[in-house]
């Protein structure tokens, strides 16, 4: 057999050793534009004696609607996607080349864990990946897609990628097997349970849940489209045109509106639905957006904190602006979270706001009360411009309760003071009165405040 016959028996052995890995990833990529790269790489498990076709794993580069992407594979029909320290060091070297060229990484992930018989090895080679993985962090957009059961170490990618797919009824994410919990504690432990998107919804590490692969596909398309081209020209007229609903009730649903149609991408909606963590654009600007959905305004605890901390980081990242549309009120009360880590988030958060490069707007379109407003709308938080609608409430206390208890002490009429703090003080006009609020406007015409502030920061950027 000479070279190049035995070359073509090769190529058939691999792709037909990893045909289903490579059938998703071209269900993600532009048709015939897969190059792939290190693919005949092998070892030898000396526990099995096997050698998987290409390590487990299928890397290379392609292209989604024209956007260039690196792509990284685990092939689950090749020891169950099992991670070797060779699989490692070939996805590290694709980091590398993403790092070097600017290029975001697609991971299409599935395993069971690492391959038994490489011990220390393959945790080094696991160190070495992480390590990588971490570099990109912030500077290349990372995406990750659990493809299936996603079992072991190798899980960690997903909380390190600033995006995370999962595919209803297929996704499943855990540290540990869900098949060694069951044995640790004599009884079978349903996956779906302690792996799926519901189950995760406190780690807050699900992105997105989609149906399929078509689905992560639109979705990383529109949001490269977000990045890649910041302004778009919108239809004549539309800036000029007021946001109907508005005036009459400024609840959350009206709020979207200002936005373009068609344009937003929720991030993380499995988890903490009342804080909404929107891309999209406004006015043809793309912009990153925290909407506060309750009528009652949404009491801040730890889970929602970190949430909001970790979309400023995002868009930090992606060195888009952020808008706050702020209907919160002070911490939850409760003995549990006193006693939760709402303190460090909290802290952290400030740190976040603080140090954005990025532009900072906040829209007071329900109420901003206690640490409701100082994080989410004080000018000393950094703020570029803060606005509020002429119905807006921004006090020290939600209600009348919260005066009796300022008032206490003092030897007055509590019923004429509380009715005064809450009728007068909670008014916008004093705030702004005090340079904390740039304007107070008519609800209906909120996207043109929001496009004209937007429009400063990007012409900023130019300077």
């Amino acid at each position: 057999m000479d070279r190049l016959e035995l070359l073509q028996k090769r190529k058939k052995q691999l792709v037909s050793a990893g045909e289903n890995v490579r059938g998703d990833i071209s269900k993600l990529i532009d048709k015939d534009s897969f190059v792939e790269l290190s693919a005949f790489s092998f070892h030898e498990n000396e526990f099995y004696g096997d050698k998987p076709e290409g390590e487990g794993v299928v890397t290379g580069f392609a292209t989604v609607e024209g956007y260039p992407y690196y792509i990284v594979a685990q092939n689950f029909d090749a020891s169950f996607g099992g991670v070797t320290k060779d699989g490692c060091a070939k996805i590290s070297k694709t980091l590398e080349l993403s790092a070097k060229n600017c290029t975001p990484v697609i991971y299409l992930l599935s395993s069971h864990g690492v391959e038994v018989g490489e011990g220390v090895n393959v945790l080094e080679g696991i160190a070495s990946l992480f390590s990588m993985a971490s570099v990109l962090k912030g500077k290349v957009r990372q995406y990750a897609v659990v493809n299936g059961e996603l079992y072991g170490q190798i899980s960690l990618l997903c909380a390190i990628a600033d995006f995370t797919f999962f595919l209803d009824k297929k996704s499943y994410l855990a540290f540990t097997s869900p098949a060694v919990i069951s044995a640790e504690i004599g009884a079978n432990v349903d996956k779906g349970k302690v792996a799926s998107a519901a189950a995760l919804a406190d780690a807050q590490i699900v992105s997105f849940l989609e149906d399929d692969l078509s689905g992560v596909k639109d979705k990383i398309v529109k949001i490269s489209s977000l990045t890649s081209v910041r302004v778009k020209e919108t239809e004549e007229g539309l800036l000029n045109t007021p946001t109907k609903g508005l005036n009459k009730k400024p609840c959350a649903e009206n709020i979207l509106k200002i936005m373009d149609a068609g344009s937003v991408i929720e991030v993380g909606s499995s988890y903490c639905g009342d804080v909404r963590c929107l891309l999209g654009r406004t006015g043809g600007i793309a912009v990153a957006a925290v909407l506060f959905d309750d009528e009652k305004g949404v009491k801040i605890n730890h889970r929602k904190i970190r949430k909001v901390r970790e979309f400023c980081a995002l868009s930090a990242s992606l060195s888009l602006p952020l808008v706050m549309f702020v209907n919160t009120l002070g911490i939850e009360e409760s003995a549990e979270e006193n006693s939760s880590s709402v303190y460090l988030e909290a802290a952290e958060l400030v740190s976040a706001l603080k140090n954005m490069p990025s532009g900072k707007i906040s829209v007071i379109y329900g109420k901003a009360v206690g640490l409701g407003y100082t994080l989410f709308s004080a000018k000393s938080m950094g703020y570029d411009i803060v606005l509020a609608f002429a119905g807006a409430k921004v006090a020290l206390f939600d209600d009348v309760q919260g005066a009796e208890i300022e008032f206490k002490d003092y030897e007055t009429d509590r019923e004429v003071l509380a009715k005064r703090y809450a009728d007068e003080n909670s008014d916008p006009i004093n705030a702004a009165k005090g340079g904390y609020i740039d304007n107070i406007i008519e609800p209906a015409f909120a996207r043109q405040y929001l496009v004209a502030t937007l429009q400063m920061l990007e012409a900023s950027r130019d300077i």
